[in-house]
């Protein structure tokens, strides 16, 4: 059934685009970083299923219940109080096990759950409840990494496609007219990159308050830049070919011609480029949370975690575990994004 479902995906695809796929699957490194990548940030889409301080699943007095995904009353378990039902309190805790049961996710901890029954100081070290150890406010590291990873790799791809979609629309526009419109757009990209970013980053970051859309916002200013050049050049390059040239002798729209004719060539350039603008947006929210510039402390930042490593060096399982994080995360892209690279080069793929 695999056999028949793969023939009809990948039968429909011309050559060239199963041949770039078969040399893709034939870099043994790249591939399995994005098998890899793909199940982390999978793991991470099902981070409430997987540590969360909420029942999966509630049964009380024959009524079952899903915690994790509806927000319950302490009214709803015989509480007395019409708030948001907690399930670590002791009371309702034991209301609920007399008249039912619950089931906890694998990790009881959510990213903010502070756990007030330490036997150590926070930070405490790795143990059989927290088995990566808690951060300075006596938060599950596991848990902050799980749900850190997820807000860093969303926040990334949606960075990502969004300063894409104005780079190749700018580059697009500079290779294809050229002329005044080119060298204007040259100009002010020359001035725009030169301006000193994290100035300007501590600057907004001081008058609005950060949160995930000011932010990427924010980053968006400076990252739509990174394939204006690339795309540029391979519009000045295809604009003169002949089939554009017929093109526009046959009266086809500029547009027309844009999109359908010389875009696809600019496409395949660009491609190449998107892993490692995933990793280089990764970089960015993970340092504007490290020099406290980035997201409020109710999200739950990678950067907070590289920072708490810093400043907590007798805990040195907050500086390992980010690491090893930030680390493998960053190589998987690099590796993805060469063997795209590779996959695309029709000199390797002959």
């Amino acid at each position: 059934m695999f056999a028949k479902l793969r023939d009809k995906i990948f039968g429909n695809l011309s050559p060239i685009t199963q041949r770039r796929i078969y040399a893709f699957k034939k870099n043994k490194r790249a591939f399995w970083s994005l098998v890899i990548f793909i199940a982390v940030f999978f793991l991470s889409l099902c981070s409430e299923l997987i540590s969360n301080d909420k029942p999966l699943i509630l049964k009380y007095k024959n009524s079952f219940y899903f915690p994790s995904f509806v927000e319950y009353s302490d009214l709803d378990f015989g509480g007395d109080f019409p708030t948001p039902a907690d399930y670590t309190d002791p009371y309702l805790s034991r209301n609920i096990r007399e008249n039912g049961w619950m089931l906890f996710p694998l990790i009881p901890f959510s990213f903010n759950t502070v756990d007030y029954e330490l036997d150590v100081p926070a930070p405490a070290a790795p143990s059989k409840n927290h088995w990566l150890g808690t951060d300075e406010e006596g938060r599950d590291i596991v848990a902050r990494v799980l749900y850190g990873l997820r807000l860093s790799i969303v926040f990334a791809f949606v960075l990502t496609i969004v300063s894409s979609l104005i780079g190749v629309f700018v580059g697009a526009v500079q290779g294809y007219f050229g002329g005044k419109i080119d060298i204007v757009l040259q100009r002010f990209l020359e001035i725009w990159e030169s301006l000193p970013q994290l100035f300007i980053l501590i600057i907004v970051s001081s008058i609005f308050v950060p949160t995930f859309w000011t932010l990427l916002i924010i980053l968006l200013f400076f990252s739509w830049t990174n394939l204006t050049s690339v795309v540029r050049a391979e519009f000045l390059r295809t604009r003169n070919f002949e089939f554009v040239r017929a093109a526009k002798a046959l009266g086809v729209s500029n547009f027309r011609i844009i999109y359908r004719h010389i875009l696809p060539n600019a496409i395949i350039a660009t491609i190449t480029f998107v892993p490692f603008i995933l990793s280089e947006a990764i970089v960015s929210l993970t340092a504007l949370d490290f020099l406290g510039l980035g997201l409020p402390s109710e999200y739950p930042s990678l950067g907070d975690l590289v920072r708490q490593g810093k400043d907590n060096l007798q805990a040195p399982w907050i500086g390992i575990t980010i690491f090893i994080v930030l680390s493998t995360l960053l190589t998987l892209l690099i590796f993805i994004g060469e063997g795209v690279r590779d996959a695309y080069d029709a000199r390797k793929n002959r």
